[in-house]
């Protein structure tokens, strides 16, 4: 096999299907939400019921974002891809014979613990496994394929009901078992197997101020990229409705357009980081695009329409699907014995960054109204960002064969 056509080899096809099921499952639920709920007796209720239950879904995945690392640093990077797999796979097929709260909650809490460990460990494996020159093509290939998986996800629910689409995305899971069974370990994880050092401790990794700064800088890079499609996305009919358009704006569509961006700009992101040799440049500029892309949006759509507005959500998920680029920079950021923790934890921590992002906006909106509390939060994650993005080391070509003290 030469080396470019590594970059297909059956651990970047594996982490990538493996991303799409994730994808899939993750939205799956804000997708049916109101048709789920109220089919199970909660009319009316559809939006606090949610919410609880999506905060315990997050609950699932910060946890599973610590404990998957952990596992991938200690017992290999396939044994987590199969665990998460297997464990989100059974979640979600139980999940469309819910029938109550409880049982819907339990499904949930499940899902979120697999769905947290997929990405990290996929991305971990692939990183260690391709030539430096063509890491950033493979992870590039993984987060592309793997947004996909919302937009299949909207498919299947408009041809059919609630419990169905849970079905499929537990088959999708059972099958990908299937195929990663002709996957082989990471060799740089081999090569460290038996040597005297720590492995997967997360306590080394935030309370070592290296470490957690490096750490904490690549999750507050990526925190604009769930700025979009959990508020300004996921909240698009009551933009609209501030922007006075008349027609009904759809939120699954908007987050299903905003999804063809993220392809797009997953895409986009990986390559040019490649082309120009330099993640960090990438980083930034894409900040940047996808804070003048959310001006636009929250002061360029009075008196709109739908059509514009779903244009519009492209445009941000294009933008903001640099997703690619800070995956790949955690990975690289840190040794093979902490490397899949950090790699794992760090999109999970991104997620749950929705929920200060949320409440923010909510707190504020109350003096300020929503467009100008958007603008805000916005305005200060995106500044954020941009610094912590100065202040990551360059990753592209890194040698990934060495391990933390």
């Amino acid at each position: 096999m030469t080396q470019k056509t590594r970059v297909f080899s059956t651990a970047v096809l594996v982490a990538a299907l493996g991303y799409f099921v994730d994808i899939y499952d993750l939205l799956m639920f804000s997708i049916v939400r109101v048709e789920s709920l109220r089919s199970i007796g909660y009319t009316g209720r559809e939006l606090e019921v949610g919410a609880y239950l999506n905060n315990i879904q997050m609950t699932g995945l910060m946890i599973g974002g610590i404990a998957w690392g952990m596992l991938g640093d200690r017992r290999g990077r396939l044994s987590v891809l199969f665990g998460s797999i297997a464990l989100y796979s059974i979640a979600n097929f139980l999940n469309a014979y819910a029938n109550n709260f409880t049982q819907y909650a339990f499904c949930r809490f499940f899902a979120g613990l697999g769905l947290a460990g997929e990405l990290g460990a996929g991305i971990t494996l692939v990183s260690e496994v391709l030539p430096a020159q063509l890491r950033g093509y493979g992870t590039m290939i993984v987060a592309t394929v793997g947004v996909t998986g919302a937009i299949v996800g909207g498919w299947v629910v408009q041809l059919s009901d609630w419990r169905t689409a849970f079905q499929v995305g537990g088959v999708l899971g059972f099958l990908l078992l299937i195929l990663r069974i002709g996957v082989a370990e990471s060799g740089i994880f081999e090569g460290i197997k038996h040597e005297a050092v720590s492995r997967g401790n997360f306590l080394n990794l935030i309370l070592h101020k290296d470490k957690l700064r490096r750490f904490g800088f690549c999750i507050l890079a990526g925190v604009p990229i769930w700025m979009t499609i959990g508020v300004l996305v996921a909240f698009a009919p009551e933009f609209a409705k501030n922007f006075g358009v008349a027609e009904p704006v759809s939120a699954a569509k908007a987050v299903m357009y905003c999804y063809l961006g993220f392809v797009f700009g997953d895409f986009l992101s990986g390559s040019y980081s490649q082309v120009i040799k330099s993640r960090n440049r990438a980083l930034r500029i894409f900040v940047v695009l996808n804070f003048i892309v959310s001006l636009v949006y929250l002061f360029g759509m009075t008196g709109t329409s739908a059509t514009v507005i779903y244009v519009m959500c492209v445009l941000l998920g294009t933008t903001g699907g640099y997703w690619a680029v800070v995956v790949t920079m955690a990975s690289e950021q840190f040794g093979t014995n902490l490397r899949a923790t950090a790699t794992t934890a760090v999109p999970n921590f991104i997620r749950f960054a929705l929920v200060p992002m949320n409440l923010g906006v909510l707190a504020l909106k109350e003096n300020f109204g929503l467009v100008t509390a958007a603008l805000i939060v916005s305005t200060t994650v995106s500044l954020i960002a941009l610094f912590s993005a100065f202040q990551l080391k360059e990753t592209f070509g890194r040698d990934l064969n060495f391990t933390e003290k």
